[in-house]
C-alpha cells in the first residue's frame, strides 16, 4: 500500500511542472510596458507636450494628442497623483510590439514638472500622430 501511495506521488510530481508550464503559457500577455520619469509637462490646445527622462542626461519629447483622452478606453488615460513623494511618470504600453495605449501620471499644476510653452512657438502639426515610440 505505501508503495502504491509513493508511486503516486511520483507520478503527480512528474506530471505537475507539464501542467504548470502549459498554465504559464495560458496566461502569458502580449502587452509590455514601460515607465519613463517626466521631467517637463506642457498644455496645448492640441495636447500635452511631455519631456521624459532618457537615460542619465538625455531628454526627449512626445506629444500626445488631447484627442487621444477625450474617450473612454481611448489611447490615452490622464492620471493625477496624490500629494506626497512619488514623480510623474509615462506609462507607454504595446501589444504585440505595436503602441497600444498611454497613461500619464501628473501632478496638480503647481507641481516643478509644469511648463509653460511660448505663445509664438508653432507646433500644431506635431501632434497628428497615430503612435508614441519612446526612443533611448
Amino acid at each position: 500500500m505505501r508503495k502504491l501511495f509513493f508511486l503516486g506521488v511520483i507520478i503527480i510530481g512528474l506530471v505537475m511542472p507539464v501542467f504548470a508550464q502549459e498554465i504559464a503559457e495560458e496566461n502569458k500577455s502580449d502587452f509590455f510596458y514601460i515607465n519613463v520619469p517626466i521631467e517637463k509637462v506642457y498644455m496645448h490646445q492640441k495636447g500635452y507636450v511631455v519631456q521624459y527622462r532618457a537615460g542619465t542626461i538625455q531628454r526627449n519629447t512626445v506629444y500626445i494628442p488631447i484627442e487621444w483622452f477625450r474617450e473612454a478606453g481611448g489611447k490615452a488615460q490622464l492620471i493625477n497623483l496624490p500629494s506626497g513623494k512619488s514623480w510623474p511618470y509615462l506609462t507607454v504600453f504595446t501589444k504585440g510590439g505595436q503602441f497600444n495605449h498611454l497613461r500619464l501620471y501628473i501632478k496638480g499644476v503647481t507641481h516643478e514638472t509644469w511648463g509653460s510653452i511660448p505663445s509664438n512657438a508653432n507646433i500644431d502639426d506635431r501632434f497628428e500622430v497615430e503612435e508614441i515610440k519612446l526612443e533611448f
